[in-house]
């Protein structure tokens, strides 16, 4: 079996090099609602085989962070929302808190971080008052420990607390939040902590009901004519993520505060769901979405409002959690099962295949069972022609005619773009008509590009790692689902502006 090919390795061993680690770099969320969490050595042993050099905590478990040791890995450890009341309420709580999860483990344990809670304004606002108290009483904790110059402490942020996200620059926090906001942005501001934040264009584009583009959603490239356009600054957003990053930042600066970074303490997409409600939690989608965004995150592209100053992000999650409560997508959104297992294929282009098991290189792009024939016949018809597949296989006579249906046509044109474009990320999709699976086309004299002469089996269920599922839901217990109305009703603005500039 090869060796599975780390999808970080390249690119951070490149980034380390140019930004430092205080630079661009990719996350993971480690999270345990799972029937059978693995032993933190099977956890520690992934991360390393992975090169994953940057993880978030929900809380501070004290055999996870013993297995950390000496791995070299940065790590935020959390303060779980249950213990909010304890530590807001008590000076001594909160230096106890920090002896027993910081202080005993560095810094043979690199913490970089304390998230105290999750989300707390969004999904507890009846806590929201002991949130200040207790990142000053932890604050006081590391001073008095003399580790304040090496950990910062900051709260993850659910999205939804930026109303009118878009267009960004008319961006602002929920102003009954400030009693709370302008005192923790003027801490963050003091004390050079990011201001966290949880970023799920999934959830936008859910709830928008086909108003924001699934393209625009996933990273994909769009032409200009598509892109929301901000007609105050007339800045150009080709993607959700950079629109709630930059709303962030023009919500800091409506309070006079633009010196505080924005770090994404959770982002990613679901591979799988209820096929009827989440149709787009699918494993292709999983793979463009965290494809694109560890390619965006780590070539330091950021933001339109930002560019070039990075913007460190953390993929929600490592593992499926298979005992979270909503709907099915909720226990699908990891990178590997229970067991360790690639849930998907990752593909960076120009990096090849990424997260990849023994089978990644006998990956085929075929039509989908059941696709519009109509569909199907323009999508052949451009892949043959602004594509530039030579299609002459398919000609009668030539080896690849029978089945003479568009079906198979369309199946052939597919998977040589496919395979000529290196397998990159989105380049099996054609509007939705196309899949990947593992199980070769090739028949008779007819051999497929990327045939190695005998099938193969699925990926992940089945026969596809395509449009599988599905994606809609309540937001989880880590995740949020945002301001998405006002965001919608602006995307739309943003859009029509862009038409008439053109």
């Amino acid at each position: 079996m090869k060796k599975l090919v780390s999808f970080f390795l390249l690119l951070l061993l490149a980034v380390s090099v140019v930004h430092g680690e205080d630079g661009a770099y990719i996350g993971v969320n480690i999270g345990t609602a799972m029937t059978s969490v693995p032993a933190p050595t099977q956890i520690t042993t992934l991360l390393r085989s992975q090169n994953i050099r940057h993880v978030r905590l929900y809380d501070a478990d004290p055999a996870m962070l013993a297995a950390l040791a000496n791995t070299g890995i940065r790590v935020i450890v959390s303060v779980p929302n249950e213990q909010l009341l304890a530590i807001g309420n008590s000076n001594a709580t909160a230096a106890n808190w920090v002896a027993r999860n910081v202080a005993a483990h560095y810094p043979s344990v690199n913490i970089t971080a304390i998230a105290v809670g999750s989300e707390v304004l969004s999904t507890l606002p009846n806590a929201a008052p002991l949130l200040m108290p207790a990142i000053r009483y932890l604050q006081n904790a590391l001073v008095a420990a003399a580790l304040d110059r090496y950990i910062k402490i900051s709260t993850p942020h659910s999205s939804s607390i930026i109303l009118d996200s878009f267009p960004p620059s008319q961006a602002f926090f929920n102003r009954s939040l400030d009693p709370v906001l302008v005192p923790l942005l003027k801490f963050l501001q003091s004390t050079g902590s990011p201001l966290m934040l949880n970023v799920y264009p999934y959830y936008d584009y859910m709830r928008s009901n086909g108003v924001i583009p699934l393209d625009y959603a996933l990273f994909r490239p769009l032409p200009p004519n598509k892109e929301a356009v901000d007609a105050n600054t007339l800045l150009h957003y080709t993607n959700v993520f950079d629109a709630v990053v930059d709303a962030a930042y023009f919500a800091m600066a409506y309070l006079n505060v633009t010196n505080v970074p924005v770090m994404v303490t959770e982002t990613g997409w679901p591979h799988k769901g209820d096929p009827s409600t989440e149709p787009d939690a699918t494993s292709d989608n999983a793979d463009t979405y965290n494809s694109n965004l560890i390619r965006h995150v780590m070539n330091t592209t950021g933001t339109p409002k930002h560019p070039g100053v990075a913007v460190p992000t953390y993929i929600y999650e490592l593992y499926d959690e298979d005992t979270r409560p909503g709907s099915t997508s909720e226990k699908y959104w990891g990178l590997f099962d229970m067991n360790g297992i690639p849930a998907y294929t990752l593909h960076l282009t120009g990096s090849g295949v990424l997260l990849a098991n023994d089978t990644t290189n006998q990956t085929y792009c075929v039509a989908r069972d059941g696709a519009d024939e109509k569909m199907l016949q323009a999508a052949l018809d451009w892949a043959c022609g602004p594509g530039k597949v030579d299609c002459s296989a398919l000609t009668q006579g030539q080896p690849c005619y029978d089945p003479d249906n568009v079906q198979a046509h369309a199946t052939y044109a597919f998977n040589s773009y496919y395979h000529g474009m290196g397998m990159g990320s989105g380049t099996c999709y054609f509007s939705g008509v196309a899949v990947i699976t593992t199980t070769d086309p090739s028949h008779g004299s007819c051999v497929y590009a990327g045939s190695g002469g005998k099938n193969g089996t699925s990926l992940l269920n089945g026969t596809s790692l395509a449009p599988s599922s599905n994606s809609t839901a309540d937001s989880g217990a880590h995740r949020a689902i945002g301001d998405v109305a006002s965001f919608v009703r602006a995307i739309v603005a943003s859009l029509l502006l862009s038409v008439i500039l053109l």
